[in-house]
C-alpha cells in the first residue's frame, strides 16, 4: 500500500485518508467512539494513552495512523504466541504487516528486516526484549518509523495486575525516535496506574482517551464456591456447543479442571506457564479455530485474544483485583452477543490469595497496594445493588441507572441483620484464641464433638454450640463476609488464622449493626444468541451454509475463521442476500482485499441457495 510520502499531514487530510482506509480495507464506513479524534492526534504526531475496553476497536487506532504516515509502524506486543495471529488477520485485509521474534528462523528474520529497510511493510509486530536489542535498535534508526504502538500498556506498571518487567525500559524509545509518535494502549487501568504508565513510558505531553468501560452485552454472575464443580456444570448448561474459557488459580487445578469436563463431553482443553510451548500453541490453535471449545487456564492464557464468539468466561477461583477480573471478562463478547461472566468465589479464595500477597517478594508499600485491590474486589462481590454500576464507579465512570443484566438486577439478593450472628461468631474467634480457621471455629459454634474440638478444650467454652441456627453453608458466608467487612482479618504466620481487627469491638459491643446478603443460587433466565433474534427457519440455514464455507476457507488459508468474516458480516449477508461485489461490499466488514479474495465464493454460495 502507498499512501502519504510525508508526515506532515493536515487534520482536514488525516480525516479524509483514515475514512477512505477504514472503508476500502476493513469494510467499515464509521469509527466508534472516539477512534476518529486518536487517529487524527497521533497520525498528527503527537503521544497519546488510550483505554479501551476489550472488543472497543483499540487496534485500528494504531494501525491506520500507521498506513497513513510514511514508514513502518512499530507494535510492541509481550506475546509472541499471539504475534502470528494477529499478523495473519492484517494480511487478509491486504496490509503489509509482519512480525519479528526467536519463532522465525534465521533466514525469516533476515527477510523481515530486510522488508523494513526497504519500505515494504506497513506493520511490524515486536516483542519488547527484541525491540530493545542494542543490534535491533541500531538497524531501526536508518529506518523511517511512523509511529511506535504500545499494546498492553499497563504491563509497565508495577501497579497494575500484570506487571511485566520487559517493559521496564521502554521509556528508551523516546530518546531513539524522538521525533516519532507513541501510543500506549490498554482495556484496564486505574488512575495511579495509568500515570505511571505515562511516566514509565516517558509519553510526551500525551492526551488521554477513556472510552466508557461498559460491556452492557455481558451479564455478570458472582456465586458463593458450595460444591464448585457442580455449580460450573450447571453454569455450562446454557452454553452447550459455546466457545468459553474457564480460569484456574494453580495449574494443577487447571489440567484437573480440563481433564473432568472432558470426562463430561466437553471438548476441554488446558492452557498454562507450565505446558511444553508447543502444546500450549497447538491448544491455543484449536480453540481459535473451532467452535465449542472450552479453554481452561491460568492467567497465562487471553491477553490479546481476538476470538470474538467467546460466549462466557468463568471463574473457579477468585481474580487478584477488579482490573484483572475486568480484563479477564472482557475476553467474552467482543462480537457484541449476549455473552456471561460467571464466578464463584469462598474465604479459602480469600486467604489464599491473601497469603500469596503476604509471600511474595514485592516491598509493603506494593503489598499493601495488592492487598487494597483485593478488598476492593471482594467489596464488589458482596454487593446488593446493580453489580454493573459498582464496576464501573471503581473505573470512575456513573451510571444513571441499574443495568438490569447481572445476578443482582435480575434477582434482588436478600438481605438480613446478621448483628447478632457476627457477634457470636467475633466471639468465638476470640474465645479459642485467633489461632484457628473459620472450619474450626464453625464446628465449635456448631457444637460438633469433633477429635480437634475435643483436643483443646474448645467443647467446654461458652460460644460451644450457640450457632446451631444455622448451617455449615450459613456461617461460612458469615466469616467470608465479615473478613470482606473488616471485621475479621487473616493471620498468614499464623496459617490462615482469623484475628479481630479494630473494628470487631464496636461489633461485639452492639455500638454497629451489620447487614448480611444471603447466598443465592444463579438467576434463571432464558438466554438468546444473536442468530435466533434475527434469523427465521430458513435464513438460519443460508446462515449455517455460509457458516460452513466460512470454516473450509478459514482452514485452506490456515487462519481462524473469524478472520475470513465475524458472524455479524455473515448474517448481514443472510438478511440483505447481495447479488453482486457492489452489494457485498457495502456490508459492514467487507473491504477490497476479502471481497477480491472471497467475494466469489460467498456470492456464489447465496445464488445457490437462493
Amino acid at each position: 500500500m502507498e499512501y502519504a510520502q510525508n508526515n506532515t499531514i493536515a487534520g482536514s487530510e488525516i480525516r479524509s485518508q483514515a475514512g477512505e482506509i477504514l472503508e476500502r480495507v476493513y469494510g467499515y464506513d464509521s469509527f466508534r467512539g472516539s477512534q476518529a479524534e486518536i487517529i487524527e492526534h497521533v497520525t498528527g504526531g503527537a503521544d497519546a494513552l488510550v483505554l479501551m475496553p476489550t472488543g472497543g476497536g483499540k487496534s485500528v487506532c494504531y494501525q491506520i495512523p500507521s498506513l497513513i504516515r510514511s514508514g513502518v509502524g512499530l507494535v510492541v506486543s509481550p506475546l509472541i504466541a499471539l504475534m502470528q495471529d494477529q499478523v495473519q488477520a492484517l494480511q487478509q485485509l491486504g496490509v503489509r504487516a509482519a512480525f519479528l521474534n526467536s519463532s522465525l528462523s534465521g533466514a525469516d528474520q533476515a527477510d523481515v528486516i530486510e522488508r523494513v529497510q526497504r519500505g515494504q511493510l506497513d506493520l511490524l509486530y515486536v516483542a519488547p526484549e527484541r525491540l530493545l536489542q542494542p543490534e535491533t535498535l541500531n538497524w531501526l534508526r536508518a529506518c523511517r518509523i511512523a509511529l511506535i504502538a504500545i499494546d498492553e500498556a499497563h504491563c509497565v506498571s508495577s501497579w497494575g495486575h500484570d506487571f511485566r518487567r520487559d517493559y521496564l525500559a521502554l521509556h528508551q524509545l523516546a530518546d531513539v525516535f524522538p521525533q516519532t509518535p507513541r501510543i500506549a494502549l490498554t482495556a484496564t487501568a486505574d488512575p495511579r496506574t495509568r500515570e505511571d504508565i505515562v511516566e514509565r513510558l516517558a509519553l510526551a505531553d500525551p492526551r488521554i482517551f477513556v472510552e466508557g468501560f461498559d460491556r452492557p452485552n455481558i451479564c455478570y454472575t458472582v456465586q458463593h464456591k458450595r460444591a464448585p464443580r457442580d455449580q460450573l456444570l450447571q453454569f455450562l448448561a446454557d452454553h452447550q456447543g459455546e466457545s468459553g474459557i474457564v480460569y484456574c488459580l494453580s495449574r494443577k487445578s487447571v489440567e484437573a479442571t480440563a481433564e473432568w469436563l472432558y470426562q463430561q463431553g466437553f471438548a476441554a482443553l488446558p492452557y498454562h506457564a507450565g505446558m511444553d510451548a508447543d502444546q500450549r500453541a497447538a491448544n491455543q490453535h484449536r480453540f481459535l479455530n473451532h467452535d465449542a471449545v472450552i479453554m481452561v487456564a491460568t492467567i497465562a492464557f487471553g491477553m490479546g485474544i481476538d476470538k470474538p464468539d467467546v460466549r462466557f468466561v468463568a471463574h473457579m477461583d477468585l481474580p487478584k483485583s477488579v482490573e484483572a477480573y475486568y480484563q479477564e471478562t472482557g475476553r467474552a463478547g467482543r462480537d457484541g452477543a449476549p455473552a456471561d461472566a460467571w464466578m464463584v468465589y469462598g474465604l479459602q479464595d480469600v486467604v489464599r490469595l491473601a497469603r500469596m500477597a503476604d509471600e511474595s517478594e514485592a516491598d509493603e508499600t506494593h503489598k499493601r497496594i495488592e492487598q487494597t485491590k483485593l478488598n476492593g474486589l471482594l467489596g464488589w462481590c458482596e454487593v446488593t445493588t446493580c453489580r454493573r454500576r459498582h464496576l464501573l464507579a471503581y473505573f470512575g465512570e456513573t451510571m444513571s441507572e441499574d443495568c438490569g443484566n447481572c445476578d443482582v438486577c435480575l434477582r434482588p439478593p436478600v438481605t438480613w441483620d446478621g448483628t447478632e450472628a457476627g457477634q457470636k461468631a467475633l466471639s468465638c474467634v476470640y474465645r479459642t484464641g485467633q489461632r484457628f480457621g473459620a472450619a474450626h471455629v464453625i464446628e465449635v459454634l456448631r457444637g460438633q464433638q469433633t477429635d480437634k474440638v475435643k483436643r483443646f478444650g474448645h467443647d467446654a467454652l461458652s460460644t460451644f454450640g450457640i450457632g446451631t441456627d444455622l448451617s455449615d453453608d450459613q456461617w461460612r458466608s458469615v466469616f467470608r463476609q465479615l473478613v470482606v467487612r473488616g471485621f475479621l482479618e487473616v493471620n498468614h504466620a499464623r496459617f490462615g488464622a482469623l484475628c479481630l481487627t479494630g473494628d470487631s469491638r464496636g461489633l461485639l459491643r452492639g455500638e454497629t449493626t451489620l447487614t448480611l446478603r444471603e447466598d443465592a443460587a444463579r438467576p434463571k433466565r432464558k438466554r438468546v444468541s444473536k442468530v435466533d433474534i434475527v434469523l427465521e427457519l430458513e435464513e438460519e440455514a443460508l446462515y449455517e451454509a455460509l457458516k460452513t464455507l466460512r470454516k473450509t476457507l478459514a482452514e485452506a488459508n490456515g487462519v481462524p475463521p473469524y478472520v475470513i468474516f465475524h458472524d455479524a458480516t455473515l448474517l448481514q449477508m443472510t438478511r440483505e442476500l447481495p447479488s453482486s461485489p457492489a452489494d457485498l461490499l457495502r456490508l459492514s466488514g467487507v473491504g477490497q482485499a476479502k471481497m477480491q479474495k472471497y467475494g466469489d465464493a460467498f456470492l456464489n454460495a447465496i445464488r445457490e441457495f437462493s
